[in-house]
């Protein structure tokens, strides 16, 4: 994942794959899913986003791993 902000627009994108996006989905105002055609989400777009989330938390993150999940089985 990658993850983009223009301060001058105060605009974050998150880039989760490296799929060109061929579709849009509007899922509240100044948010959107960039999706393939065949709808997997490649890419999130927040407008406004300073007024929508912390910008500081960008910056940081942590991974929670869970040793408990196991596959599934295939009958």
């Amino acid at each position: 994942m990658k993850v983009y902000y223009d301060k001058e627009a105060d605009a974050l994108y998150l880039k989760l794959s490296e799929k060109a996006p061929e579709g849009v989905i509007e899922i509240s105002e100044g948010v959107n899913l960039d999706t393939t055609s065949d709808n997997q989400i490649v890419g999130i777009e927040i407008l406004d986003a300073s007024n929508k989330m912390d910008i500081s938390t960008i910056f940081s993150y942590s991974i929670h791993i869970d040793t408990e999940l196991k596959p599934k089985e295939v009958a």
